[in-house]
């Protein structure tokens, strides 16, 4: 779990740092670089399809296509995105007054800072074999984009830090009763499907589409639930 404290206190030490700048952002600085953010995630997710697209068999390819869609449907039914986006109104009910959007901050920041390559793998490698050097990347990473997120977004950028806390700290635990499920095929199928989530968040934030990513989360995670079925059978 050291890694996914280290990251969890990064992005409470960025966010605030972000918040002192925030007073001196005009409204169109802020929305410049909230622009340029959007586009940095769209790369982001690119990166990621692009990194592992060459290990993706065709099986693969169906296994990323299946999990969005049954993963959607399951995320739809639950409707995560209307509870996620509640609890943020919520919270920002409570600190009225005190950092500006704080569910557009907390809903895109929890989003962005969880279902990416690094947090799925580097929880993973911390769960498994007890490194966290990804996940030590990952905090640099997180800490500069709440720096730039808080300076625009307010305190909700640094309360998504429970979030990957929770989130990266499940995952972590949970790794180490998965070790005979999690190859490399059901993490690279994971990958993908975080890499799909986050070019949809990217285009969120350009205001190009309006996409319930946070219903799309089960998809994550259906790969390995795939992968103990096929055992199973076999």
């Amino acid at each position: 779990m050291l890694g996914t404290v280290v990251n969890s206190l990064a992005i409470i030490g960025g966010s605030l740092i972000g918040m002192m700048v925030k007073g001196g952002l005009s409204e169109k600085v802020s929305k410049t670089v909230m622009d340029g953010l959007a586009l940095c995630v769209l790369f982001i997710g690119v990166s990621n399809i692009i990194g592992i697209s060459e290990k993706l068999d065709s099986n693969g390819f169906l296994v990323v296509i299946i999990s969005i869609v049954i993963g959607g449907g399951l995320g739809e039914n639950i409707d995560i995105d209307k509870r996620i986006e509640s609890l943020g109104k919520n919270i920002e009910v409570k600190l009225k007054g005190k950092g500006g959007q704080v569910a557009e901050g907390f809903v895109t920041s929890s989003l962005l800072f969880c279902i990416g390559a690094m947090a799925i793998i580097g929880s993973l490698e911390s769960g498994l074999a007890g490194s966290h050097k990804t996940l030590f990347a990952k905090s640099v990473l997180d800490g500069i984009s709440s720096i730039v997120f808080a300076s625009s977004l307010g305190i909700g950028v640094m309360i998504s830090a429970i979030s990957v806390f929770l989130y990266q700290g499940l995952i972590t635990i949970g790794a180490t009763f998965l070790k005979a499920v999690l190859i490399e095929g059901v993490i690279t199928n994971m990958t993908a499907v975080g890499g799909l989530l986050i070019i949809a968040l990217s285009l969120n934030m350009l205001g190009t589409a309006k996409i319930k990513v946070a219903n799309l989360l089960p998809a994550i995670f259906l790969p390995i639930i795939y992968q103990i079925v096929s055992s199973l059978i076999k």
